[in-house]
């Protein structure tokens, strides 16, 4: 099978990003529209319901270096949050304690990691989690 180059891949994940996914609980888009490369990306995560995180909006940056999709995004919160895959200092998710980030595969997204944070957050061990006051960023 063919390799898609990353632009290519890049204006997909763009235009379903933008579309909002599925159910709209995660969504993605370019931070500078002028940014010819795609590089840098924010999202948005809801916080799952009945878990600490309902009702809340999480902000996060994304980054896509020049070897992405071979390799994985950086991402960071820029809304504080209290998860076990989240470097508490920094808001950075470390990509050994995400899975999708850690056993990274080419045909993964951006869509693939931020549904699988949300998953995190709705995780039992993790619905519970004592969480910084919302509104606060890092």
């Amino acid at each position: 099978m063919a390799k898609v180059p990353r632009n290519f891949r890049l204006l997909e994940e763009l235009e379903k990003g933008e579309k909002g996914i599925g159910d709209g609980t995660c969504s993605y888009g370019l931070a500078d529209g002028d940014d010819i490369m795609m590089s840098n990306w924010n999202g948005t995560i809801l916080g799952p319901p009945h878990s600490v995180h309902e009702n809340r909006i999480y902000s996060l940056k994304i980054h896509c270096d020049a070897n992405y999709p071979d390799t994985p995004p950086t991402i960071s919160f820029l809304s504080q949050i209290n998860l076990p895959c989240v470097n508490q200092q920094n808001g950075s998710v470390e990509s050994s304690k995400l899975n999708c980030l850690h056993n990274w595969k080419r045909n993964y997204t951006l869509e693939t990691v931020l549904t699988e944070i949300r998953r995190e957050m709705a995780h039992p061990h993790n619905r519970k989690l004592p969480q910084p006051q919302e509104g606060t960023f890092y």
